[in-house]
């Protein structure tokens, strides 16, 4: 609902990657049913909250605010939560609809890591959100060594993962070089340099060829 109904990209995933295969496809109605998010498994239901969070580190400041006090119960707030991710997902979508200028993937934040995590378990051992909590962390700790992410705002995002019940480590028997090795599939290393979204302030990001692949090794080898 906050993410993929929104930009027709449809893609799926290979032996040699995730979403490397696929069209552009814009549907002629979304339809957003808040009942059915009462159908889904607490565990289920926290994936969206990954791809929320992802939207307000990198374009909404005062929305992660609000989701580091988040009580909300009933239909409402909830709605009003989608439809500010609609918007924000809209308007950077609107940009850059074919993905050819940067500006759309700024929308990638967390996901160079998290989807080497997902191909890393098989797509089976780490759902989607679950995957992007954890390259999120890791985007979080490159950002910090290379945009002037401070310690106490990478601190803040982790905070706000856990609040949600979304992992910030891996673990342990996961073997950390299997995930490095899935990274050098990923569709946005691109002539052998690595588009990486960081984040310089939480409300912010840019798109950077300056992060090295020992830079996410040190990142990956610390989830």
């Amino acid at each position: 609902m906050v993410d993929s109904s929104i930009g027709g990209k449809t893609g799926v995933n290979s032996v040699d990657g995730k979403n490397l295969i696929g069209i552009f496809n814009h549907p002629l109605l979304v339809i957003d049913d808040l009942d059915v998010l009462k159908t889904l498994p607490r565990r289920e239901f926290a994936q969206g909250f990954a791809e929320i969070i992802k939207h307000a580190i990198i374009a909404d400041s005062k929305m992660f605010e609000m989701l580091r006090n988040w009580e909300a119960s009933g239909a409402l707030p909830l709605q009003q939560l989608i439809c500010r991710n609609i918007r924000i997902k809209s308007r950077i979508v609107a940009k850059d609809e074919r993905d050819r200028t940067g500006e759309r993937a700024l929308l990638n934040f967390g996901h160079t890591v998290g989807h080497a995590i997902e191909r890393a378990g098989n797509y089976r051992k780490f759902p989607h959100g679950e995957a992007l909590s954890l390259g999120i962390v890791a985007a979080c700790a490159i950002s910090t060594k290379r945009a002037g992410l401070t310690p106490d705002q990478r601190d803040a995002v982790i905070d706000l993962l856990q609040r949600f019940d979304l992992p910030t480590k891996l673990p342990k028997n996961l073997p950390r070089q299997k995930i490095f090795k899935a990274l050098r599939l990923d569709k946005k290393f691109e002539g052998g340099k690595i588009r990486f979204v960081v984040t310089p302030r939480i409300g912010a990001a840019y798109l950077t060829t300056d992060v090295t692949l020992d830079d996410i090794r040190e990142a990956i080898d610390a989830l």
